[in-house]
């Protein structure tokens, strides 16, 4: 498995714009995108939020991330933010 873990700061009163995009990914593009195994998004105690996606492998995260589809959701995505997201991608070597 391969995926990201990664850290995001929504602009201010745009959180729940956030959570609905990521609600609206994992129910309607999530299973048009091969290998696409889930997600999580966390709204952290100490401010911001964090997000994991979880892919089959390299390749399918890769394929994803390179199509224009997602792309397209990326922009809309990134408006909400104030900068953009801390990414932290690489391989699932332990998984409970």
């Amino acid at each position: 498995m391969y995926g990201s873990v990664f850290r995001i700061k929504p602009k201010a009163g745009k959180e729940q714009d956030v959570i609905r995009m990521m609600e609206e990914w994992n129910r309607e593009r999530r299973p048009k995108v091969r290998g696409a195994l889930g997600g999580y998004l966390y709204k952290l105690d100490n401010g911001g939020m964090m997000a994991v996606a979880m892919f089959e492998s390299k390749e399918a995260y890769v394929a994803n991330a390179e199509d224009p589809g997602q792309d397209q959701w990326y922009r809309q995505f990134r408006d909400l933010l104030e900068a953009d997201p801390e990414w932290n991608d690489g391989e699932v070597v332990v998984r409970g």
